[in-house]
């Protein structure tokens, strides 16, 4: 708890008179050791103007020009500040030219601890497409289907791979995730055939994180390279995560915007949309489950619906625990409860699972952001099942809104 309340005190707040440390929240995680809720390090005073009664058109209407003078401060700020801003001082970038055989590719990812990396065709000496890490354990899932020769992955190109039509066709085809009614047109408008294997889209380093968002969203990315235009070298691969982290850093501001519900915001998918996984279901189930819903991760529950855990597309814990191709094919066969307790707990990573409910407003879900620097929140009740999922995607969605109309 000391130690929760040490990174609290030292932590950046998204206001920068608001944010009050000596209202923590006495525990740092429910149960010890469970999933980490953001009133671990938001206290009741910043909840308590969190749900406004709404009973009068005139409250009613001051809302709205809240929430859009909370929206336009987050626009202007994206809007002044370039791709340049978010990279690291220092980093590195794995770029594979797609002659070289795919599972050495993936190999290369693990060890340098990379989700993606831009491939790069010498013939016509140009970026062509990305290849991250779900690509080959999706193509893994292809040869456990046709029960191929897996052996031959080791000598197979990443472009004879990726020129297949049957693995192209199938394993590797993009859908589009169902995010709520907020993202209901914008999924609608994306083609289920999009993918980042046949284009390449990128961002230069002068690109304003603004431009950068409406890529990633209207484009459904994952990732956006960002490219300095003059040598076409590739500085690094953003994400939404990375966006964020760039915002609650920097962004300053006085006037309270953000002291609504996520869930009254509509920021996140809830209810009947939601996806959930069984710890009993294989995770060849699992994986397959993600891939025709288009999610990058979904909680997983036990019998009585309460959240055990969050399964990632690009947890690579069954291929650690393999000793060759032939072997991390049959792990496809393990359950999620008994791959769960091989990996690492550690809090810390972003697919770590971390909760919320549906009373907790932006601002405190920026605040613990600011913490933990999670991928997404679980939304859970009183009595820990699942009712919605809110994904750092989601909460950039929700100040793009505006951008887009």
């Amino acid at each position: 708890t000391s130690q929760v309340a040490a990174l609290a005190m030292e932590s950046r707040s998204l206001y920068s008179g608001h944010f009050t440390p000596t209202a923590l929240s006495s525990q740092s995680s429910l149960d010890g050791g469970g999933p980490h809720h953001p009133e671990d390090l938001v206290g009741n005073s910043t909840m308590s103007a969190m749900a406004p009664s709404g009973s009068s058109s005139g409250l009613l209407n001051e809302r709205e020009v809240v929430r859009r003078a909370g929206r336009e401060a987050i626009s202007q700020f994206l809007d002044g500040h370039t791709c340049f801003s978010v990279l690291r001082a220092s980093g590195k970038v794995v770029v594979f030219d797609t002659r070289i055989p795919i599972q050495l590719a993936f190999y290369a990812l693990v060890e340098h601890d990379m989700q993606c990396a831009p491939l790069w065709d010498s013939g016509t000496r140009q970026f062509v497409g990305l290849l991250t890490v779900t690509d080959f354990i999706d193509v893994l899932r292809y040869y456990r289907r046709t029960k191929g020769d897996v052996s031959t992955l080791a000598t197979r190109s990443i472009s004879e791979i990726l020129s297949d039509g049957n693995i192209l066709g199938s394993v590797l085809v993009r859908h589009v995730p169902k995010c709520g009614k907020r993202d209901a047109a914008a999924a609608a408008q994306v083609a289920a055939t999009s993918s980042h294997h046949r284009t390449f889209l990128s961002a230069s380093s002068e690109t304003t994180l603004k431009q950068a968002c409406l890529l990633l969203h209207g484009h459904s990315l994952d990732f956006l390279p960002v490219i300095l235009p003059d040598d076409m070298r590739c500085l690094a691969t953003i994400t939404y995560t990375n966006i964020l982290e760039h915002l609650v850093t920097h962004f300053r501001e006085q006037r309270r915007l953000f002291d609504d519900t996520v869930y009254d915001l509509g920021i996140g998918t809830y209810h009947d949309d939601v996806v959930t996984a069984r710890a009993s279901e294989t995770l060849a189930e699992v994986l397959h489950t993600l891939h025709i819903n288009g999610l990058s991760a979904m909680p997983v529950v036990d019998d009585a619906g309460k959240v055990v855990g969050v399964y990632s597309r690009s947890d690579i814990t069954f291929l650690a625990a393999a000793t060759d191709a032939e072997d991390a094919v049959s792990n496809l066969d393990l359950t999620l409860e008994v791959l769960m307790s091989q990996r690492r707990t550690d809090v810390t990573t972003p697919d770590a699972l971390h909760t919320c409910t549906r009373a907790h407003t932006l601002q405190s879900i920026f605040e613990y952001f600011a913490q933990w620097k999670f991928n997404r929140l679980i939304v859970v009740d009183e009595q820990e099942r699942v009712v919605g999922v809110v994904s750092a995607r989601d909460l950039v969605a929700y100040f793009l809104e505006e951008m887009e109309q």
